[in-house]
């Protein structure tokens, strides 16, 4: 999950960057397909294509086209209201994964975990602060990504009892490659050199993290390892201080120290029998 963090943090400079000339449809299909390329050694060493052989591509597919569409929905949702609306509804994710978690993984929340989430979503919504008005279409979008993202969680937590992770990161850049190749057409530019060197980070990135986070859900339950990424939003805004020099006020110092004591009582309580 360290990785997943990390790789998040790099990407969102690199999105912005290259979202600056580019459309998103068109970045999203270039990080897929710059994605595969950089599987290709793992493929390899796992066995090529051949290897890469699953006995659930129903699943797959299922998994990828509720990512793709969350993701389009986040997007939506970000041209109808604030970003601030948008991230403090886009974690409550974790509360989602918890449900389906129980609901169909047959994991426990306990005292706890509950507790973790909660100081999580309390931190989140002290940074962005983003509450006081009726709730319209953009907060329903917002929210029926969040939705769709803690269900594409879940099914990758119930891909991994079967397959490998390098797997399914192949399955998810063939899919999402599908999925977005019309959208991307119908907006394509030819990206600059400086540009095709963002795209080269967001697909790094995109891709790894990827990995990292399947490899993160083998080795703990998904309401373990999905509060962890409530960290993203401290982290985001220590990146934007580093890059953009943006102002950390006191309401992200404090949130971010409840996120971070959410995080910290959520691994130390899962080490325990």
């Amino acid at each position: 999950m360290g990785g997943w963090l990390a790789c998040m943090a790099v990407m969102a400079v690199a999105g912005r960057e290259a979202t600056r000339e580019l459309s998103v449809f068109e970045v999203m299909e270039l990080r897929s397909l710059i994605g595969f390329c950089l599987l290709y050694p793992l493929i390899r060493r796992a066995g090529g294509l051949r290897a890469m052989k699953t006995a659930r591509p129903w699943v797959h597919l299922l998994r990828n086209v509720v990512h793709y569409g969350a993701q389009c929905g986040w997007l939506v949702a970000l041209g109808l209201i604030s970003i601030a609306q948008v991230v403090s509804i886009e974690f409550t994710m974790p509360i989602w994964v918890a449900i389906m978690a129980v609901a169909f993984l047959g994991e426990r929340m306990g005292l706890w975990k509950n507790i973790a989430v909660l100081l999580g979503l309390v931190g989140v919504a002290i940074i962005v602060r983003p509450f006081g008005g009726e709730i319209g279409a953009g907060q329903l979008i917002a929210l029926a990504a969040s939705v769709g993202f803690g269900a594409s969680v879940i099914l990758m937590k119930a891909l991994t009892r079967t397959d490998r992770v390098t797997v399914i990161l192949v399955w998810m850049v063939a899919i999402q490659s599908v999925l977005g190749l019309v959208p991307a057409l119908l907006v394509w530019q030819w990206p600059s050199p400086a540009e095709w060197g963002w795209l080269a980070v967001i697909g790094f990135c995109g891709t790894y993290s990827h990995y990292c986070m399947a490899r993160a859900m083998l080795h703990a339950d998904a309401t373990i390892v999905v509060p962890m990424d409530f960290l993203r939003v401290p982290l985001a805004a220590l990146t934007g201080w580093l890059v953009y020099a943006e102002r950390v006020d006191l309401f992200t110092a404090v949130g971010a120290t409840l996120i971070l004591a959410g995080n910290l009582l959520n691994l130390r309580t899962a080490k325990k029998p």
